[in-house]
């Protein structure tokens, strides 16, 4: 993390599914740089323990972001309690494996709703009050939104749809004066990944493909979305950014040397 730097001072920002991962390290690297962090989750406890590791600036707010009217509810208390609303991070997701013969019809559904709905329910909600603010907006996308995994499918669907639902918001809002980008992370650790550590041939082929040799940590990819939040990135707009340690700089051929 960069020291020394205030962004964000006085600045709103939601970050959905903030009790662990990629989230807590979003809203940790926020609040870091002086924001009001907005803690978004369906775990109430989860959450309230993330908030004792920041600053009194912290708001817990459970909500569940597959329920519209749970979200609209969510920026109109934000907004009632600071007057304003400057970033929105939509990190909640799920995830379900199996072929599309396998997975179940409710897997499909949580999927999407969390995935996809979150997202699409968030932004509509949000939009108005960010472009009083001229804010932004980052959607967590995935590796999986710029290409096919192996029994993915339900996952690669969602993550897939939003990173065009990114840049097709970019297009519509850039001159409303606010911006819409994701970033597209491999693999991270986090409670939904620890036990993928254990794996030794999985991890051995993650390292083969992945350039410079590791998984992400959460705080990594919180990192950027603060970057792309910030004023030093008032001209990025539309991006889907690899967080990948180089991933998606391969075209897929095994390695020959």
């Amino acid at each position: 993390m960069t020291s020394g730097m205030n962004r964000f001072t006085a600045q709103v920002v939601i970050v959905t599914g903030s009790g662990s991962g990629i989230g807590k390290a979003t809203a940790k690297r926020f609040d870091s740089e002086g924001a009001h962090v907005v803690l978004v989750g369906r775990t109430q406890e989860k959450l309230e323990e993330v908030a004792r590791e920041l600053s009194d600036r912290t708001f817990v707010r459970p909500t569940d972001v597959s329920n519209l009217e749970d979200v609209e509810a969510l920026v109109k208390d934000v907004v009632e309690k600071f007057g304003r609303l400057d970033v929105l991070v939509n990190n909640a997701g799920t995830a379900a494996s199996g072929k599309v013969t396998e997975a179940s019809v409710e897997d499909w559904q949580k999927v999407m709703s969390i995935d996809l709905d979150g997202v699409f329910y968030c932004c509509r909600a949000a939009i108005p009050q960010l472009i009083k603010q001229q804010g932004s907006i980052i959607n967590v996308s995935s590796v999986s939104g710029l290409g096919g995994d192996w029994g993915m499918s339900f996952y690669n669907a969602a993550k897939g749809a939003v990173t065009n639902f990114t840049r097709a918001l970019a297009m519509d809002h850039g001159t409303d004066g606010i911006r819409i980008n994701a970033v597209c992370p491999t693999l991270t650790w986090s409670e939904l990944t620890k036990d993928m550590a254990d794996d030794e041939s999985l991890m051995s082929a993650f390292k083969e493909r992945i350039p410079i040799g590791r998984a992400a940590e959460p705080e990594e990819v919180g990192d950027v979305i603060a970057f792309l939040a910030s004023h030093d990135a008032r001209f990025v707009n539309g991006v889907n950014l690899p967080v990948d340690g180089g991933l998606s700089a391969s075209n897929g051929q095994p390695r020959q040397a």
